[in-house]
């Protein structure tokens, strides 16, 4: 029987948060997220849920502002893009919870 592995996997990019995580939810066998917003189907096919706007924000080329963003971004299972807003602002917010718990 074929097995599927990490290597066959779907990138999805979708208009809204909210569609995100809809797409997200309708898609996931085991409930779990991965790092990254990644979700494995029932048959074990890997995907990912993004919000188009995050090629907007990866487009900065204040590097400062881009490892601020990856670093948030790289705890979150979820991609959410309120919580990055504030990793690409001028000022890094001290004491928030970069951390995405859902």
């Amino acid at each position: 029987m074929f097995t599927f592995s990490p290597p066959i996997s779907f990138l999805v990019t979708c208009t809204t948060q909210q569609k995100v995580d809809e797409l997200r939810d309708k898609l996931s066998a085991s409930g779990e997220n991965e790092l990254y917003g990644w979700r494995k189907d029932k048959y074990g096919v890997a995907w990912q849920s993004v919000p188009t706007v995050l090629d907007e924000l990866l487009i900065d080329h204040d590097p400062a502002k881009l490892k601020r963003m990856i670093e948030t971004m790289r705890v979150m299972k979820i991609i959410d893009i309120e919580k990055l807003k504030p990793a690409m602002s001028k000022h890094r917010v001290v004491g928030s919870d970069r951390r995405n718990q859902k």
